[in-house]
């Protein structure tokens, strides 16, 4: 058999004479064997296969969140396991778990309980809305704020609410007469007045639709709490809603996010500078106010 093939006419047609010469190949690795294409039956080098992604649990997005719920659910749990009514506890009861009190606050100076008073509820139900509410408001600001300052907009706006009622209910004279307050509520409204101010951050990476429906939900939240707050009051039924308590978490949750950046869309370093300023120009803003609540009231003494 020949080692080529030749055409008929010699025109150069359909087939033209070839050599059956061995081809010599560079060496591998040489930079003509790089620039040489590759035949059409090349296998690809196999690539690594990354690792599955393990899905974070839910928590893990909000931890401070489940935190204080969990915090929350803890001490009711304590207080009906030590005798206290699940639905109606009796103010003495409330008092021993730490509810704020204005003569226990400015008179025997309890000021802790401007805090712990933020863990303590008047029964199952006041307990289910305040966690129905806090956990719901905490997974839409804790991705905005990380967990400190979740955690830190609930114990601050929580100490300002209390403090307002004292300070409009003190229990001295000279002042109006002193209420047992509990609850998580001021909190509550603290965090809804934080989520106002963060929500309208043009640094979002979000929708403006979506931000703006999801920040009139959080308006029409704190408005209709109010309303149903004051409702209380006017029917003299035997709870009171303290609103006095919401209305001062509510403030201080817009001031609290005045000088805040969201933690989505700003940069690490610009929003833990602005984060550690909000929370400490708070905490000194509640030491001047708690410090003229008591020479209010107490300074003549």
């Amino acid at each position: 058999m020949s080692g080529s093939w030749q055409n008929d006419s010699g025109n150069g047609g359909p087939f033209h004479a070839a050599h059956a010469e061995p081809e010599i190949l560079p060496p591998e690795g040489s930079p003509e064997a790089a620039e040489r294409p590759q035949p059409y039956y090349y296998q690809p080098q196999p690539q690594p296969i990354p690792p599955p992604q393990r899905n974070r649990p839910r928590w893990a997005y909000a931890p401070a969140t489940y935190i204080l719920v969990g915090i929350n659910c803890a001490v009711f749990l304590g207080m009906l396991f030590s005798g206290v009514s699940i639905l109606g506890p009796t103010p003495e009861q409330l008092l021993n778990w730490g509810a704020d009190y204005g003569p226990y606050v400015l008179v025997l100076d309890q000021w802790w309980r401007l805090l712990t008073a933020t863990f303590v509820h008047i029964g199952i139900i006041h307990l289910a809305t305040n966690m129905w509410c806090l956990w719901n408001l905490g997974l839409l600001g804790e991705p905005l704020m990380g967990p400190f300052g979740m955690a830190a907009t609930y114990f601050l706006t929580g100490i300002a609410g209390n403090l307002l009622s004292t300070a409009v209910h003190p229990g001295v004279p000279g002042g109006g007469s002193g209420i047992v307050g509990a609850g998580a509520s001021g909190a509550v409204f603290g965090l809804a007045g934080a989520l106002i101010v963060l929500l309208k951050s043009p640094l979002l990476p979000l929708p403006r639709v979506e931000v703006q429906r999801l920040r009139r939900s959080v308006i029409w939240f704190a408005v209709l709490n109010f309303v149903i707050g004051a409702g209380t009051w006017v029917a003299r039924t035997s709870i009171q809603i303290d609103n006095m308590a919401h209305l001062g978490g509510f403030l201080s949750g817009l001031a609290f996010a005045v000088p805040l950046v969201p933690r989505i869309g700003a940069r690490r370093e610009v929003f833990l500078r602005r984060r550690w300023f909000a929370v400490l120009g708070m905490g000194f803003l509640l030491l001047l106010v708690a410090f003229g609540v008591h020479s209010f009231y107490m300074g003549g003494r």
